[in-house]
């Protein structure tokens, strides 16, 4: 990207928006991070000098609002939204409650929309770019992620017909669809324990044909790529960043 230009990244306290906050802020844009938490929010601020932070939860309509709001104030425009928030649990169907569908739900599927809706018309402004975070099992299907993966499935059909929708005011939509990352979402998001969490660890790098899990800035360099001059005839697209794991 340019320099001097205005970044959201949801969720940009660990993990693969952390490492897209980063590469935003090294390259001179100006990076507005949200994230549920103040001390991890702090923490990423006093990273770079470019990184501005901000408590909000993506799944309130309020807080969409207010994100959108505070990057405007300060900067005066917004040139791409990173979605990379998310919610999962492994939740086979026998436990399912409405709330922990609601929960992954509205994080996944109805913040992403929140946030677009609200940033749009400063997207349209400057030509900009929305960047959705989805997974391998958003188009593979996995036992016990039923609605975290459909939650995904949603996120990127969203992706495609938001392209649809915005390319005539130039705005283009992609996103990527990372495969397992070292990030800390088994023991945090997934609420697994550490021996649990390292059992699935290697039962992935088994499966996955490259042999190795990811590491963040496996994905954040194609976010960053995907907002920059390499990708502006790039949209709908949905780019699998998995170590070959869809492949499968």
């Amino acid at each position: 990207m340019h320099s001097e230009k205005v970044v959201i990244v949801t969720g940009g306290t660990s993990g693969i928006g952390r490492a897209a906050a980063l590469r935003f802020a090294r390259q001179g844009n100006k990076v507005l991070v949200t994230g549920r938490r103040p001390g991890p929010v702090e923490e990423i601020i006093r990273e770079h000098e470019n990184i501005a932070g901000l408590v909000a939860d993506v799944a309130s309509a309020e807080d969409a609002k207010r994100t959108i709001a505070v990057a405007v104030d300060r900067w005066g425009r917004i040139d791409s939204l990173i979605n990379n928030a998310g919610a999962g649990a492994i939740l086979p169907l026998a436990d399912t409650t409405i709330d922990r569908i609601a929960d992954i739900l509205s994080v996944n599927v109805l913040g992403p929309g929140l946030l677009a809706a609200a940033a749009l018309p400063h997207l349209k402004a400057v030509g900009g770019t929305i960047v959705n975070v989805s997974s391998t099992f958003g188009h593979k299907p996995a036992a016990g992620l039923s609605y975290y993966a459909a939650s995904k499935a949603a996120l990127e059909h969203l992706t495609r017909c938001w392209a649809l929708e915005l390319a005539p005011l130039g705005v283009r939509v992609n996103a990527v669809a990372a495969g397992p990352t070292e990030s800390g979402a088994l023991t945090g998001m997934m609420g697994l324990s550490p021996e649990q969490a390292a059992a699935i660890k290697e039962q992935e790098c088994a499966r996955i044909p490259l042999g190795r899990r990811g590491v963040p800035g496996d994905v954040a360099e194609w976010i960053v790529l995907l907002c920059g001059p390499a990708s502006t005839w790039v949209t709908g697209q949905v780019v699998a960043i998995d170590g070959g794991l869809g492949l499968a």
